[in-house]
């Protein structure tokens, strides 16, 4: 009998990965949208540049590793936006080549392409780029619609002065697809209506970062919708890959997500900690498998022990 062996998924459905990259560019279009109105064309050149940059990088892996080109299943330019919308506007280019490189040639295509990473591709750039470019990536962007007599700086960082609406609205200083909470919402209602990811990840991970931060004195409304925490909680902590398979390791690593994200933002010199949080729980995932996949199978082998 020939085996063939490969990663997952392993069952086939309706839901191809191209439609999936598909609807996940669709919920990040009003993000996209939102970016070009508050940080003006510098953000969408910015984005361009990235989601350009990762598919071409992606193209060239795979001719060179003499690999099926995936380029078309959308993942690539998935990972360009997204990491572009972790930056600031201003971000200078040759920063962002830096951590698109490291998000598909290094964490992805070296590892074996889509379905064998086992850390979100672009957080692990944005996190590369956080240590290397430290004052490149804090930068606060050239936000249109700050309002007039407040601080530049983003609100984890000490901006004082920003209303709820201002969070909400994305009338704030920051990374372009942090900024506006309302079309992060719109998008994370269109996956989850599609049918692309669950709702668990993202409410347990947002409704743990506010417990915790009530729990320890910290404003919850402030940690819920100041930095990356919304577009983290929707779009990379809800991967396929990185994430766990069963439900009880899915809470516990949404709770985990959130926990670590207050402990790094209130007791690290970090003003942000969303991407170190998901990446740290990305590692932990295999476990979190290990540990909720088998325990039925583990049982029923100790019984058989028992019996003989």
């Amino acid at each position: 009998m020939k085996l063939t062996v490969s990663s997952s998924p392993h069952l086939h459905g309706k839901s191809t990965t191209s439609r999936i990259m598909l609807d996940v560019l669709i919920a990040l279009l009003p993000s996209v949208i939102a970016a070009g109105v508050l940080f003006g064309l510098r953000a969408l050149l910015v984005i361009l540049f990235s989601a350009s940059l990762c598919v071409g990088l992606e193209c060239i892996c795979r001719l060179i590793m003499k690999r099926d080109n995936t380029v078309f299943d959308g993942s690539a330019a998935v990972t360009g936006v997204l990491l572009a919308l972790t930056l600031p506007s201003d971000i200078p280019l040759s920063h962002l080549a830096v951590g698109c490189f490291v998000a598909i040639v290094v964490v992805k295509q070296m590892f074996g392409g889509l379905g064998n990473n086992f850390v979100n591709p672009a957080l692990a750039g944005r996190i590369v780029m956080l240590v290397s470019f430290p004052a490149a990536t804090a930068s606060a962007g050239n936000n249109f619609f700050l309002p007039d007599g407040i601080t530049s700086a983003t609100p984890l960082s000490g901006g004082a002065g920003y209303s709820v609406a201002d969070l909400f609205l994305g009338r704030i200083g920051g990374a372009m697809g942090e900024a506006c909470k309302l079309a992060i919402l719109v998008g994370f209602v269109y996956l989850v209506v599609r049918g692309v990811i669950s709702p668990v990840i993202p409410v347990v991970m947002v409704g743990t970062v506010a417990l915790f931060s009530l729990i320890v004195g910290a404003d919850p409304v402030l940690q819920v919708l100041s930095g990356g925490l919304l577009l983290g909680a929707v779009f990379m902590a809800t991967d396929y890959v990185t994430s766990p398979v069963t439900l009880r390791g899915t809470v516990l690593y949404a709770v985990g997500c959130g926990l670590f994200t207050v402990l790094i933002r209130l007791y690290a010199n970090l003003p942000e900690g969303v991407s170190y949080a998901i990446v740290l729980m990305n590692i932990l995932t295999p476990l979190l498998d290990r540990a909720f996949l088998f325990p039925a199978k583990k049982k029923q082998k100790r019984r058989g022990g028992e019996g003989k």
